[in-house]
């Protein structure tokens, strides 16, 4: 009887402290942040000590789930830290509305196509943790959220006939058939 006692005591001292309510919750660890490149793109900057690998999806308002990060292999990939994941800016359709920025990362390179799979089967979670998916090794989770507004509308360049003549015309004056370079603007 005596362990029983002992036993009941130490879960009483533990329920006990755990009710105290000095006690802080743990500070949520910020593992990525999205930085705003254009009206309609963004960047996704990993944080200091995050596990090597990692992989990005979004799931916009409207259910469309997009993978980010696609390689011929189709795993996961190297991340540094504080540099934009696969250095670049990723686009957002307008249309879709508001997107949730899932960011896998893990210490080994992950299939990304039994990702893909599980995240369309908790589609309708309204989050999405590590401990919901099946996957090798240590893998955590970042919710991220982006939403792409309307900016200018994109520019395509004029035609550039013989002569290096810019025409209006769409190419239908009568050296037309002559060859045409098109230029496009640079991208800021």
């Amino acid at each position: 009887m005596t362990r029983w006692k002992g036993l009941f005591t130490v879960m009483a001292v533990s329920v006990g402290l755990a009710g105290c309510p000095d006690a802080k919750p743990p500070a949520k660890v910020v593992r990525a942040q999205v930085k705003r490149t254009g009206p309609a793109t963004m960047e996704i900057i990993p944080a200091e000590g995050q596990l090597p690998y990692c992989m990005l999806f979004t799931m916009s308002e409207k259910g469309v789930i997009r993978q980010l990060t696609l390689t011929r292999e189709n795993r996961s990939i190297r991340c540094d830290a504080n540099r934009p994941v696969a250095n670049t800016s990723f686009r957002v359709p307008v249309q879709e509305g508001m997107v949730r920025v899932y960011v896998f990362f893990s210490d080994e390179r992950v299939p990304a196509g039994s990702v893909a799979q599980q995240l369309y089967d908790l589609r309708d979670r309204e989050r999405v943790t590590a401990m919901d998916l099946r996957l090798p090794g240590r893998v955590f989770v970042e919710t991220l959220e982006f939403t792409p507004e309307v900016g200018e509308p994109e520019q395509t360049g004029e035609i550039v006939g013989a002569g290096g003549v810019v025409t209006s015309d769409g190419g239908t004056a009568p050296d037309a058939g002559t060859r045409t370079l098109t230029m496009e603007p640079l991208a800021n």
